[in-house]
């Protein structure tokens, strides 16, 4: 460094005043850089021999080459410390983004609390037309493969996450914006059900889009400081959600009784608003996600997702995961029209309901999280699956009178058991969505993970056909429960069903980290 000065100083062409001026800034930073980094006892420019006992001459390290290892270390430690930090800034990002659009998926239960006491006391629908309804208004969600396709293949403006979710968000507004202009008195089924078909739809777009980016971010290799934060995705996505659904059914009892359901679906759509303007505001890049190998087109993703669906691996726990919702009659419809019509229960007391099972929910990602991680998911899945049935065996005995004879209010029932009992369909998605995010090979997180979701809105779609199905061989209808012990019966019966084959669903998964076979 000291020849570096001298030549700065010694060797340049007095006619030259720019020539001067750029030596002597050379001279001045590398002046500032010595001065400040090291105290000025230090600066020295020999080099110490010693001699040791037996005679030999040793040749120590000068002050100057240890001054010039230190800036080295300080400069990488300088820049590990940037990169650290950097990193955190795109995890930050990340959370924000994922943690406002699952929140958001789970607050949707508030416009929908409307939506079901609208249809019940406004259109004045039996139970069946309204169980028809919720899950007819599903079925832009078994299109989600589609989306994901669209979103794995095309890139907008060098995006193909960010700009699926700002679209899915405008979506959802401009349909509870349309529900919310209307007059209750020109609202028809027919308006309702197209509306609420377009909400769903955007919906679904931002779910894919969400889930894509939570596979992608879970499929980074183990060993760097992402790694962990990213393998917790799917559990902050979900406690995310749970409590959005905490909000959204706290907040629906208690506006149910207060404010009009146009009032609900207003102020939702303002929400829709607010994250779409905050999405269209981040920047794809900034968020580091792990670059996709796959950049071919639809038709060339679509076959790379049969290849995939032909593994064992994957299509066995798919079929079983899916089997395991539509074979269990749904009576949603029914038992909402029980509680209400029959027991009187208040909708407060139905608000308190939905809110203990998001508080499960969320209770439950924390548990699964720290807790049952290392659980194999066949036998975690298995014992939910079981539960659910025990539950159900429950609610027959609710029905019958059982707990009312002994001293168990009703509306303390709906609001702990039943709450519980509602939720708990969804338990066991936590442990099987970490499942498929280890499967799923690189390239098609979002079309594999769309096909899963859109598996399962089917399967529920099919579950509450048969659902209306059976209340209709039952005889249930809106003044008559009588049949409802026995459909509760069947419906338990059927949930216990999908456990004799649950060996469809691995052990332990083994990761794909490599591309997709050709």
């Amino acid at each position: 460094m000291t020849e570096l000065l001298n030549f700065c100083l010694c060797h340049g062409d007095s006619g030259s005043s720019s020539l001067w001026q750029l030596r002597g800034s050379i001279f001045s930073f590398l002046a500032s850089l010595i001065i400040f980094s090291f105290p000025a006892t230090d600066i020295k420019t020999e080099t110490t021999i010693t001699t040791t006992g037996g005679g030999e001459t040793v040749a120590m390290e000068s002050p100057s080459e240890k001054r010039l290892e230190i800036i080295t270390k300080t400069t990488t430690n300088n820049g590990i410390k940037c990169k650290e930090r950097e990193r955190a800034q795109q995890r930050g990002r990340r959370g924000m983004l994922l943690g406002i659009g699952f929140w958001m998926q789970g607050f949707r239960c508030y416009p929908w609390m409307a939506v079901i006491f609208f249809l019940k006391d406004g259109l004045h629908v039996d139970p069946s037309t309204l169980q028809i309804l919720q899950n007819s208004a599903n079925l832009p969600m078994v299109a989600k493969p589609f989306y994901g396709l669209l979103s794995d293949s095309f890139y907008i403006s060098g995006q193909h996450r960010i700009p699926y979710i700002a679209c899915g968000a405008f979506l959802q507004a401009v349909s509870w914006f349309s529900i919310a202009s209307l007059p209750p008195s020109s609202i028809s089924f027919f308006t309702i059900t197209i509306n609420l078909l377009l909400g769903n739809l955007g919906a679904s777009i931002v779910e894919v889009a969400n889930d894509a980016v939570v596979a992608e971010c879970a499929k980074q290799p183990a060993g760097n400081s992402a790694s962990s934060s990213s393998s917790d995705l799917p559990s902050f996505a979900w406690v995310a959600g749970s409590i959005g659904g905490v909000m959204g059914n706290l907040l629906g009892g208690i506006s149910i009784e207060r404010f009009s359901s146009q009032t609900m679906f207003l102020f939702f759509g303002i929400l829709l608003t607010l994250q779409f303007f905050f999405t269209i505001s981040v920047n794809e890049k900034s968020l580091n996600l792990p670059k996709s190998k796959s950049n071919h087109g639809i038709r060339k993703q679509f076959l790379d997702l049969l290849l995939v669906l032909r593994k064992p691996e994957i299509y066995q726990p798919i079929s079983w995961f899916a089997a395991s919702y539509a074979i269990i009659p749904a009576l949603t419809g029914t038992m909402f029209y029980y509680q209400t019509q029959h027991l009187n229960i208040e909708s407060s007391v139905l608000g308190m309901s939905k809110v203990f099972g998001q508080v499960a929910m969320l209770t439950w990602g924390i548990v699964y999280n720290r807790r049952l991680k290392s659980i194999p998911p066949r036998k975690l899945i298995s014992i939910i699956q079981a539960i659910l049935a025990i539950l159900m065996v429950s609610d027959s005995l609710f029905v019958s009178g059982f707990y009312h004879r002994i001293g168990i209010p009703d509306s303390l029932y709906v609001i702990f058991v039943s709450g519980v009992l509602e939720v708990l369909y969804y338990f066991k998605t936590l442990p099987f969505s970490v499942l498929m995010a280890k499967l799923c090979p690189p390239g098609c997180e979002g079309s594999l993970m769309a096909f899963v979701m859109s598996s399962i809105a089917l399967a529920f779609i099919i579950s509450g056909y048969i659902g209306v199905a059976l209340a209709s061989y039952v005889e249930i209808t809106e003044t008559d429960f009588s049949g409802l012990r026995k459909a509760l019966l069947i419906q338990a019966a059927c949930t216990v069903v999908p456990l004799f084959w649950s060996s469809f669903i691995p052990e332990s998964p083994k990761v794909e980290i490599g591309k997709k076979e050709e």
